[in-house]
């Protein structure tokens, strides 16, 4: 899988992309990602990317220039499977695009900033709108290392025991089930007992059961829709 997000701040990307699975995977050449500055390609002696919104109002707004310019120079390197763009208004990410987006190679993420991008850019470059959340980030920095985080970790070959993605929360549109590690007596605390029997078929039931529950509890919305 590659990954190429465009951005403004291209700094925000040193830690989240850097550490942990996502470091790992890159490590075992299982993933590509490639953070372009977006200053880069503009024609203006500062290096601006953003400028006035025509019509007035507050805010400035992401120029189509430099935006098209280093997505059509990416698109002759090589064919992507979806151009990304992160904006509250886009289609609300859950583990089920995620699945489906797993399935694919290549991937171009535009992070928008200020008050977004040139609407020439999303009707002739983007092929698909993503929101994190209903609510505004200061940029699309930090939503698109979820995007790419939630994505990475699907990859075969990615997490060292590549079950532990298909036990998540909402794979199977259910909450994880409650979990417990030693010592089995912890200040009179103590682990359920069906998890001690080593009886697996009781032990998955009895996980089933409390993913139910919890997410009857926690996500109602989430189980009507089961």
């Amino acid at each position: 899988m590659r990954i190429d997000i465009i951005t403004v701040l291209p700094e925000i990307f040193n830690g989240p992309l850097n550490q942990s699975i996502l470091k790992r995977a890159q490590e075992k050449g299982l993933v590509t990602l490639q953070v372009h500055n977006l200053r880069d390609y503009s024609t203006s002696k500062h290096r601006q990317v953003d400028d006035y919104a025509f019509g007035g109002g507050a805010g400035m707004v992401l120029m189509s220039e430099p935006i098209f310019a280093i997505i059509e120079k990416l698109k002759t390197e090589r064919t992507y499977d979806e151009i990304i763009y992160m904006s509250p208004d886009g289609e609300l990410f859950d583990q089920k695009m995620a699945n489906s987006l797993s399935l694919k190679q290549n991937f171009i993420i535009l992070c928008g900033h200020y008050k977004g991008v040139d609407e020439r850019v999303r009707k002739h470059l983007i092929t698909k709108e993503i929101s994190i959340g209903d609510y505004v980030l200061s940029g699309g920095e930090l939503a698109a290392a979820v995007v790419s985080d939630a994505l990475i970790r699907l990859v075969p070959g990615v997490l060292s025991d590549e079950t532990s993605a298909l036990t998540d929360s909402f794979q199977d549109d259910l909450i994880a089930p409650p979990v417990y590690t030693r010592p089995e007596d912890f200040k009179g605390m103590k682990v359920p007992e069906i998890l001690l029997s080593g009886h697996e078929k009781k032990i998955n039931e009895w996980r089933y059961e409390q993913s139910v529950e919890r997410t009857k509890q926690r996500r109602p919305k989430l189980w009507k829709e089961n």
